[in-house]
C-alpha cells in the first residue's frame, strides 16, 4: 500500500516510521519541500518526498500536521482526497489554556474534516502513532466517525497528564485484554 503522509513533523515521523516497517510505500509532503526530504531520507527505504501541490498517489492519506492546520491541509489538496482513506490523527487541543478541545461540543477533528473531503471519501480517526499504523494494516475498526469525539478526549486526558506525570510524552495509551 502506498500511504501519503501530509506533515513531516514528529507525527509525520512516527507513522512514517511505521508505514516504512511494515512495508508499505510513504509519500512525504510539507510546506517545506526540505523538511519532507529530510524526513523521506531518514526514513529510507520506500519513502519518497513529494514538493507540495504535487499530485500523490497513496491509497491512504494521513494528516500529520497540528489543528486546525489539518482544514488548511484538507482544503488545500481537497481534489487528491477524493475516494481516498483519510486518517485524522490530530489533537484537537486548545493551546491558549491546555484544559479542554478547541473543537465546538457535539463535534470533532475527524468529523469537521469529513465535512471538508469531497464525497466518496472516508475519514478515519486515529488516536496515535500506533493506532494509525493498525488501521493502514486494516487491524482496527472502532465503529462510526461520532467515535472520534471520545477519541480525541482520550488524547487530551493523555495529553494533560505527561507533565504532571513527568512522562515528556514519552508514555502511550494501551489497551490491554484481560488474562485467559
Amino acid at each position: 500500500m502506498k500511504v501519503t503522509i501530509i506533515g513531516a513533523g514528529n507525527m509525520g515521523r512516527g507513522i512514517g516510521n511505521r508505514v516504512v516497517a511494515g512495508g508499505h510505500q510513504a509519500e512525504i509532503v510539507d510546506r517545506d519541500p526540505a523538511e519532507a526530504q529530510g524526513l523521506a531520507a531518514d526514513l529510507g527505504g520506500s519513502a519518497t518526498a513529494l514538493d507540495p501541490g504535487a499530485p500523490f498517489g497513496g491509497e491512504m492519506v494521513v494528516l500529520a500536521v497540528y489543528y486546525p492546520g489539518s482544514k488548511d491541509a484538507v482544503r488545500q489538496y481537497a481534489d487528491q482526497l477524493a475516494g481516498k482513506v483519510v486518517v485524522d490523527i490530530t489533537n484537537p487541543i486548545d493551546t491558549q489554556t491546555w484544559d479542554r478541545l478547541a473543537t465546538a461540543p457535539g463535534s470533532s477533528s475527524a468529523e469537521e474534516t469529513q465535512e471538508l473531503v469531497p464525497e466518496g471519501t472516508a475519514v478515519v480517526k486515529a488516536f496515535n502513532t500506533t493506532f494509525a499504523a493498525t488501521l493502514v494494516a486494516g487491524e482496527v475498526d472502532v465503529g462510526p466517525l461520532h467515535r472520534a469525539q471520545q477519541l480525541e478526549q482520550l488524547g487530551l486526558l493523555h495529553i494533560s497528564g505527561q507533565q504532571p506525570l513527568g512522562l515528556n510524552f514519552g508514555s502511550a495509551v494501551k489497551l490491554i485484554p484481560p488474562e485467559g
